[in-house]
C-alpha cells in the first residue's frame, strides 16, 4: 500500500525532478552508502526522516526548506536535527536520497475535496510512521525528537 504511492529514489541534488513535487505530500529521506537512485521506493533501515507538507509551495518548497537548513540556514526542524549529525553538507548530499508521495490537490482551496485530500496527506504521514515502527521498532532517526538533538539548540545558533 505505501510503496506504490512513493516515487523511485532520487539523489538529493535531483529532488526537484520528481513528478508531482508541485503538490502537497509526504517525503522520505534515506542516507545510504549504496547508490539507490532510480530504485523503486521500499522501506529500508537507511530512511532517516519522513516528513509532509500541505503548503501551497508543495513538496518542492518543503524540500527547499530542508536543503536551506542542512546547508546552514533555518526553517526546518527535522533538517536541523540532521545538521547536528551531518555538519558537512557536501558529504551529506552525496549519500542523501529522496522519495516523494504527492497528493494532487489545490492547497489554497477551501473546497471539501481539497480539504479532505490535505487531511489524507497528514494521515498518510502518520501511517508511514506507524509502518516504519512496526518494521524497525522505532521512528526514523531524525523523527525521534527525544533522541535527536537540533543543531541550532546545541550550538546556540539559530
Amino acid at each position: 500500500m505505501y510503496e506504490n504511492k512513493f516515487s523511485s529514489w532520487r539523489p538529493w541534488p535531483r529532488r526537484d525532478e520528481a513528478s508531482g513535487v508541485e503538490f502537497p505530500g509526504v517525503y522520505a529521506l534515506a542516507y545510504s552508502a549504496q547508490n539507490i537512485a532510480g530504485k523503486p521506493f521500499s522501506w529500508r533501515k537507511e530512511i532517516i526522516y519522513v516528513g509532509m507538507t500541505n503548503s501551497v509551495s508543495g513538496l518542492k518548497g518543503r524540500l527547499k526548506q530542508f536543503d536551506n537548513t542542512i546547508v546552514g540556514k533555518t526553517g526546518h526542524g527535522g533538517a536541523d536535527r540532521v545538521r547536528y549529525k551531518y555538519r558537512n553538507y557536501g558529504n551529506l548530499v552525496k549519500r542523501l536520497y529522496v522519495s516523494v508521495a504527492p497528493f494532487k490537490c489545490e492547497p489554497e482551496s477551501n473546497k471539501p475535496k481539497d480539504l479532505k485530500i490535505m487531511g489524507d496527506v497528514a494521515k498518510f504521514e502518520y501511517l508511514c510512521f506507524a509502518h516504519f515502527v512496526e518494521k524497525y521498532g522505532e521512528l526514523p532517526e531524525f523523527n525521534n525528537k527525544k533522541e535527536s538533538p537540533k543543531y541550532s539548540l546545541t550550538t546556540g545558533r539559530k
